[in-house]
């Protein structure tokens, strides 16, 4: 009778955060589009919102694009671990630049947006996914 060996590689705390994170953007990107369908692409108005964050079509394919990277790099650890650390650090510019009022193509208010707030929020998060709460995965073998 031959030796069954089974390997199993448990995922690492950067890989659920962009398996997470990219379930959550994707799907907002996808019903954001329910709620601004496809006119005014680009448009600086903020009456179409999901809940309380205003977006645009352009807005909504930020969040696919996002998504999509994130759940690209849940597959291993090192991409998840570099997928995490930059879009940290593009969506804490993003917050900035929010905050300077100079993104309203994307339906991003100034200071006052909740959007800002949230982008903030993502992004640390996905710098701390991203550095220091990475950690790789634990790795059990059975034979």
């Amino acid at each position: 009778m031959a030796a069954r060996r089974t390997s199993t590689t448990t995922r690492s705390p950067a890989q659920i955060f962009a398996l997470t994170f990219g379930v959550v953007y994707l799907l907002i990107g996808i019903v954001g589009f329910a709620v601004t369908g496809f006119d005014g692409f680009a448009s600086e108005t903020y009456d179409e919102k999901l809940i309380i964050f205003p977006l645009n079509p352009l807005h909504n394919l930020v969040h696919i694009a996002i998504g999509g990277a994130w759940l690209y790099a849940s597959k291993d650890h090192p991409t998840a671990k570099s997928v995490n650390a930059i879009v940290g650090v593009a969506y804490l510019l993003v917050a900035v630049l929010g905050l300077l009022g100079v993104l309203k193509f994307l339906a991003i208010e100034d200071a006052g947006s909740t959007d800002n707030y949230l982008h903030l929020a993502s992004g640390a998060l996905s710098l701390y996914f991203g550095t220091a709460g990475a950690s790789a995965p634990a790795s059990t073998r059975t034979v």
